[in-house]
């Protein structure tokens, strides 16, 4: 993920955002907005960090908190137009720089790639939770 980033961040950091901040905008993108909780959920940020970056992104103008309705508790966070002028100007470049990136990858290689990451999801968010399922044996594409 990291080398990911420092690979399609080009973007991201012309426009003063860190990939946190970023995470937020694009997540948020072509939404109505969400609660933190759903935030949290859909991002890779811990809980202690979000509400940092999200109150960096609101000074910035970039997102606006709003008391939730049914909870006064909690809070709901959506874009701003200025916001979403960022996902707009910013998600297509990395969008394109990820497809450059795999541009060779056939639909064997996602399907692999992608049973590998569900597998390793499974073996960290399962740890401390008893054995840890073993590996499929994964068959190489020529």
């Amino acid at each position: 993920m990291q080398s990911f980033e420092r690979v399609s961040g080009d973007a991201v950091r012309q426009n003063g955002l860190t990939h946190a901040q970023f995470d937020i905008i694009a997540t948020l993108g072509n939404t109505s907005g969400m609660s933190y909780k759903e935030l949290g959920e859909r991002t890779l940020i811990t809980k202690g960090t979000l509400t940092g970056v999200i109150e960096r992104l609101e000074h910035k103008g970039l997102v606006l908190r709003e008391r939730s309705c049914d909870d006064k508790r909690s809070f709901f966070v959506r874009l701003t137009p200025a916001g979403e002028q960022v996902f707009c100007d910013v998600f297509p470049l990395v969008i394109a720089r990820g497809k450059e990136l795999f541009h060779a990858y056939s639909d064997t290689d996602f399907a692999t790639l992608e049973t590998a990451l569900t597998l390793l999801r499974t073996r960290i968010t399962s740890h401390g939770n008893g054995p840890l399922p073993s590996p499929p044996h994964l068959k190489e594409t020529p």
